[in-house]
């Protein structure tokens, strides 16, 4: 029973981290370099020195901008308790000028203990902002605006960033403005009277690099040798870690899963999947959770399509056989062809192809490799068609919607690895396609 107490209490602790982007990220901000490091220095040097800043975090949605933000302001509200005070907008919320200042308004009176009016106006709100920045700065208190989706915010007339920004200008103010946008281009949204009050600092947030990932890997996963939890539990646990951590195939998923999006926040959905397919009986991570997680969380919804028409087509065959009716019945092998032949079209570089062409490289691959099957114009069109209708193929363009179909030049929508893929994953795939994609020559 204590046993099986102990590995509950061990995964809970593990899911508990997954799920504390402060836990989390805390290992990334211990280098000097680390833009924990760079944010807290930019915004210490504001409170103590008792000038104004302002600042963009840039970079994808789940690089850990606001995490690593939130640290910061935790250890600073710790550091300076009298003299931080934080306001914080979304641009998906207060992009509207009047719900920004009367916002700014509302969490000011909420911090220095003042009576809020919800009938104030707009420019009531905005000479209220001015005149608290004001008192602030005179009382050496730092205000940080923290605005997130900060490109939304320079839409329109951006009179809030202005306003702010205009008013950091005087020499009584002393606030910090803090940008967090996943708009890489998000200083280049401003209009000019904006831009000229902006200092242009900026922190990218890229993917962790390997030496970074094995370190939060590590600083995740394993257990605490020190607490509650069984110390040699949680010694056999963390050895057996390391020797995942270390194994290739361990290696490989991490690298081929963080291809498609290389953000910890994507990484910690699959750890806490793969974590919660952990053995109970056992009470031990193994590289078959990863495998599991894997296979589960990485949806290929064009591959899915592909194997879709093997399935499919035993219903045709079945259906087919009901009627009496023997033709079409490899309609889906024939799809499969298709697909094979625009893909080797892409790889001569011919960008721009149509049906025709499409059954032109299909007749000389028949012509090279001497193959029996013969399919009819009519149903080799229709079988096109329905790669269309199953969104494998599109069209380039709308502008030939009077044209023939045989005559509209498309393109395939699922990558030399997906096909490849579902031509494996697909029974009764001919040979000849595994070797056509193999070559792709």
């Amino acid at each position: 029973m204590g046993r099986e107490n102990t590995v509950e209490e061990a995964l809970n602790l593990l899911r508990s981290r997954l799920c504390n982007p402060s836990f989390v990220f805390k290992p990334l901000s211990d280098s000097p370099d680390s833009n924990y490091s760079k944010l807290k220095f930019i915004i210490s040097s504001s409170v103590t020195e008792a000038c104004n800043n302002s600042i963009l975090l840039l970079g994808p949605r789940g690089s850990g901008k606001i995490a690593v933000l939130e640290l910061v302001l935790k250890d600073l509200l710790l550091e300076f308790p009298d003299l931080i005070s934080v306001i914080k907008l979304s641009g998906l919320l207060h992009s509207d000028d009047n719900c920004a200042f009367k916002e700014i308004s509302r969490q000011l009176c909420a911090e220095h203990q003042l009576l809020f009016s919800k009938m104030a106006s707009f420019d009531d709100n905005s000479q209220f902002m001015i005149a608290m920045l004001r008192e602030c700065g005179l009382a050496h208190k730092t205000i940080i605006f923290v605005l997130d989706e900060f490109d939304l915010f320079a839409q329109g007339k951006q009179r809030v960033l202005y306003s702010l920004l205009d008013a950091m200008q005087s020499v009584t103010s002393q606030a910090v403005v803090i940008g967090v946008s996943c708009r890489l281009d998000a200083d280049q949204l401003l209009e000019k009277r904006v831009r000229s009050r902006f200092s242009h600092r900026k922190l990218l947030f890229l993917p962790p690099s390997k030496e970074d990932l094995q370190r939060l890997l590590e600083h995740i996963l394993s257990l605490p040798v020190d607490s509650t939890i069984s110390h040699d539990y949680a010694v056999e646990f963390n050895a057996k870690l390391q020797n995942i951590l270390a194994d290739e195939k361990f290696k490989q998923i991490i690298i081929t899963y963080m291809d498609s999006d290389a953000t910890v926040n994507h990484l910690l959905r699959f750890l806490f999947r793969a974590v919660s397919y952990m053995d109970l009986g056992s009470g031990f991570l193994s590289l078959e959770n990863f495998k599991t997680a894997f296979s589960n969380i990485q949806r290929q919804p064009k591959l899915e399509c592909i194997k879709v028409l093997e399935s499919l087509s035993l219903f045709v065959i079945q259906f087919l056989l009901t009627l009496g009716h023997l033709s079409g019945l490899d309609c889906s092998i024939l799809e499969l062809h298709i697909l094979v032949c625009m893909k080797r079209l892409e790889v001569k570089e011919q960008n721009s192809y149509n049906f025709n062409s499409v059954m032109k490289e299909y007749k000389s691959i028949r012509a090279s490799f001497q193959m029996s099957e013969y399919y009819a114009w009519n149903i080799c069109l229709r079988a096109f068609e329905h790669l269309l209708q199953r969104e494998l193929i599109c069209f380039t363009d709308n502008r030939g919607q009077n044209q023939s179909v045989e005559f509209r030049p498309a393109k395939l929508l699922i990558s030399s690895h997906e096909l490849q893929q579902g031509l494996k994953s697909y029974r009764s795939c001919p040979a000849i396609l595994l070797k056509l994609m193999d070559r792709e020559v």
